[in-house]
């Protein structure tokens, strides 16, 4: 068990000292955390709740490709160090860009599928669909004799 400090891994900053060639711009200390997301089961659907803190409403993109539901989010990475009032010494918040997908069925259509972006939580809802119990066929062999 590792000892943390405001929800921040000691080992981190060891490595952090330890090998500071590691590139942890995209993601940061924080990279485990990104796009968390909590399902719940109704009745009649799913509701998925994926948390996109920062992130605009024109920054993030659904699709439904071959029965999987593609969350992507994705933010400009700036470079620049340093802005009108000086440059930064530790940057946190996350640039770049991120992808997570869902397999929901090749019987969900995007159109049932709604979705809404608000304080910086992606809510969609996604319709159960009651897959039809496949009648076994039964093939007889017609035996001779």
């Amino acid at each position: 068990m590792m000892p943390s400090i405001f929800n921040s891994n000691l080992f981190d900053d060891w490595m952090d000292f330890t090998f500071p060639e590691v590139d942890k711009k995209l993601y940061g200390k924080q990279g485990a955390n990104i796009m968390q997301t909590d399902i719940k089961e109704t009745e009649h659907d799913y509701e998925v709740s994926i948390n996109l803190p920062g992130f605009q409403k024109d920054e993030i993109h659904a699709e439904l490709k071959d029965g999987y539901l593609v969350i992507h989010a994705e933010k400009n990475v700036n470079n620049d160090e340093k802005n009108k009032e000086g440059r930064y010494i530790r940057r946190e918040r996350y640039t770049g860009n991120m992808s997570r997908s869902f397999y929901v069925g090749k019987e969900i259509t995007q159109d049932e599928i709604h979705a809404k972006f608000e304080n910086g939580i992606l809510v969609l809802d996604i319709p159960k669909k009651n897959k039809k119990k496949e009648v076994e066929e039964k093939q007889y062999v017609t035996i001779e004799g």
